[in-house]
């Protein structure tokens, strides 16, 4: 990063948002730990390999840990490779996240379940383990993705907004408790972006969505990922409990 070289997680860094806040953190020069999770409909780990070989042409250490972050013991066990492999977690950046729309009538239990479960769930785990290494040592930067349906809702997604929503609450608590421990703790509130996930939109509904975007168009993983460099570098420093919206204008 800017003072020293820095050890960054990522979260759900396989592809889409995580990939792209990887291959940005990486060009800063932190070495990065790509976490993903096994899936038996896809080949989550090769794709995860791919993005580190990326990193690694940037002249950084790039490694791949796999995980489910809704599991405690994993995510601690995953700290603790990445911190013999690489070194201590100084960046961490909460981006695994999940979906599971449905209208509340319609919406199961679990649904709701496992999309807090992995979305909020996920990231207390996640900062429980590194945050005491990060205030020991007097810096660390945690940076949580949260979505800009937490500010606004949107329907058939009650579970998701409050998962997000859920999200801003731990960074600004969290942000409080570590402050004075040089520890920052904030949150990046994306709009629509472009990405696999919204590839999946019926194009008029995508027509739809832009028209409600004062800038015009949806926004690109490179938008997400430049916040989240920003918020995780020296020149944040003084920035602390923020929710960085990246929205094109929406509110």
């Amino acid at each position: 990063m800017d003072s020293e070289r820095r050890v960054a997680l990522i979260t759900g860094a396989s592809r889409g948002l995580g990939a792209a806040i990887a291959l940005r953190l990486a060009r800063d020069g932190c070495d990065v730990a790509l976490n993903f999770v096994a899936d038996d409909a896809r080949d989550n780990a090769a794709e995860a390999e791919a993005v580190a070989e990326q990193a690694r042409k940037l002249d950084v250490e790039a490694l791949c840990v796999e995980a489910d972050v809704t599991d405690r013991a994993a995510v601690e066990a995953m700290v603790a490779e990445v911190g013999e492999r690489l070194g201590p977690v100084d960046v961490l950046v909460n981006n695994a996240g999940i979906t599971r729309d449905r209208t509340l009538r319609k919406l199961a239990p679990e649904d709701w379940d496992s999309v807090l479960a992995v979305n909020l769930t996920g990231a207390f785990n996640c900062c429980r383990a590194v945050v005491e290494g990060m205030t020991d040592r007097g810096w660390g930067r945690i940076v949580s993705v949260s979505s800009v349906v937490a500010l606004l809702g949107n329907f058939g997604q009650t579970n998701y907004a409050a998962s997000k929503a859920g999200l801003i609450g731990l960074t600004r608590s969290l942000a409080r408790e570590v402050a004075r421990k040089g520890v920052t703790v904030n949150a990046v509130a994306p709009g629509f972006i472009r990405t696999e996930m919204t590839a999946a939109i019926p194009p008029e509904v995508v027509e739809q969505i832009v028209a409600t975007i004062p800038i015009g168009a949806m926004g690109e993983a490179i938008d997400v990922a430049n916040a989240v460099a920003f918020l995780a570098s020296d020149e944040a420093r003084y920035i602390t409990g923020h929710v960085l919206s990246v929205n094109g204008g929406m509110c």
